[in-house]
């Protein structure tokens, strides 16, 4: 998992509509938001996606965009986009580059079985491309109003 103050790997990938994406164009003037979750149209994952939706203003008045990361398929992403009305983007990583880069790809337990999958997380970085905060393990309920506390 990348810590806070470590230089974040370059990217690209594809978002909902197809554009290839990085940080330059997904930033902020302060920088951005990276969420990493498991799957579209899942209670946890919409809840979480819900939440940067209702207060994606007050991150862009703090000066950060916001943007989502999954594995998820570009089709997916735009169902779960009209969906939920998001307003933010959401980058496709079927081969979960991206996630592993980051550390959000692992071993996971639920109801007793262990798995690989994402591991959902969570990248505040700065314009400069360095991690500011970095939030492992994620819980959705509360989550973007503890990102939003620690922005202010």
């Amino acid at each position: 998992m990348l810590s806070e103050g470590k230089k974040i790997p370059a990217f690209s990938a594809p978002d909902e509509t197809g554009k290839v994406r990085n940080l330059a164009d997904l930033s902020g003037p302060k920088g951005l938001v990276l969420y990493f979750y498991p799957k579209d149209n899942t209670p946890g994952c919409t809840l979480e996606a819900q939440g940067f939706r209702d207060h994606l203003a007050e991150f862009k008045r703090r000066g950060f965009a916001v943007a989502g990361v999954s594995k998820d398929s570009q089709a997916s992403h735009c169902s779960f986009i009209e969906t939920q009305g998001l307003t933010f983007p959401l980058l496709s990583d079927p081969e979960g580059k991206l996630c592993e880069a980051f550390g959000a790809w692992g071993e996971k337990k639920n109801y007793g079985k262990t798995y690989l999958g994402i591991i959902r997380s969570t990248f505040i970085i700065g314009a400069g491309g360095k991690v500011l905060k970095a939030y492992t393990k994620v819980s959705a309920k509360g989550h973007v109003e503890k990102v939003l506390a620690d922005l202010a």
